[in-house]
């Protein structure tokens, strides 16, 4: 069976959902449908996807004009958008390597959109689940340098593994896999209050009867479980929207980088 030919068009998908608060066109009647349903719960969902997305554009640029990163591991990549991970790395830097992980069969036919590099790197995409970190890191191994620091991203994926231990796993096998100086970049919805989070509940519980994949929020604590041995680059856990910014707004979604030391 071909990623076409699995692409289902009768049910709203999260990477088109996603595609579709961002502005993009990438989506069918039903992701739209779905998500001004969910919109109607939380207004405030369009802000998450452009929080999330501005909150990656600025780790990328801290990471490669800081922190010397040559090397980014996107999974769960979703639909290309306006400045891709290879696109802000490349920009200051052009010999970065990245390598995007996603199993969406509609992320896969637009895989070439994520492939256009900068003559003096190199970008690579990877069909596997994030629930498989072992096929990842072999596949990524064919592209990236494994020896040397890479920046180990999942952005808004980890809540699609809905067991927290198994997704703790897929974060530790990972970082295992990488050496002293690489980094750990994620964000995560969230139900506590003080972001804000209250309104997810009924837009999730709606999600999860009405979409693919099944998500789930976490707290701030099952959050900061999968930062264990990292060092927490400051501000630490905070909302994807005030990571070395100062938002209008807040979103609830956290959003947090961590070095291994």
């Amino acid at each position: 069976m071909t990623g076409i030919e699995r692409i289902r068009t009768d049910i709203a998908h999260n990477a088109r959902v996603w595609n579709y608060w961002l502005g993009g066109k990438d989506n069918y009647p039903v992701d739209r449908e779905v998500g001004d349903q969910v919109t109607g719960f939380y207004p405030s969902i369009g802000e998450v996807a452009r929080a999330d997305r501005a909150f990656l554009g600025r780790v990328v640029t801290h990471l490669a004009q800081e922190s010397g990163v040559r090397q980014f591991l996107d999974v769960g990549t979703g639909l290309p958008t306006a400045d891709n991970t290879h696109e802000v790395a490349q920009r200051i830097t052009p010999e970065s390597r990245i390598v995007y992980v996603d199993n969406d069969p509609i992320v896969l036919t637009h895989a070439r959109a994520l492939l256009t590099s900068a003559p003096e790197g190199v970008t690579e995409y990877v069909d596997a689940d994030a629930r498989d970190p072992e096929r990842i890191l072999q596949a990524a191994g064919r592209t990236l340098d494994l020896s040397r620091p890479v920046a180990v991203m999942m952005l808004g994926i980890l809540n699609f593994v809905l067991d927290t231990d198994e997704a703790r796993k897929v974060v530790r096998t990972l970082m295992d896999a990488v050496p002293s100086g690489s980094y750990l970049v994620l964000t995560h919805p969230t139900l506590e209050p003080e972001l804000g989070g209250e309104g997810n509940v009924a837009a999730m519980a709606f999600w999860n009867e009405n979409a693919t994949p099944p998500i789930i929020a976490r707290t701030r604590a099952e959050f900061a479980s999968f930062f264990e041995g990292l060092d927490l680059l400051e501000p630490g856990i905070v909302s994807c929207a005030s990571w070395r910014f100062a938002p209008a707004s807040e979103v609830a979604q956290f959003g947090a980088v961590g070095r291994k030391p």
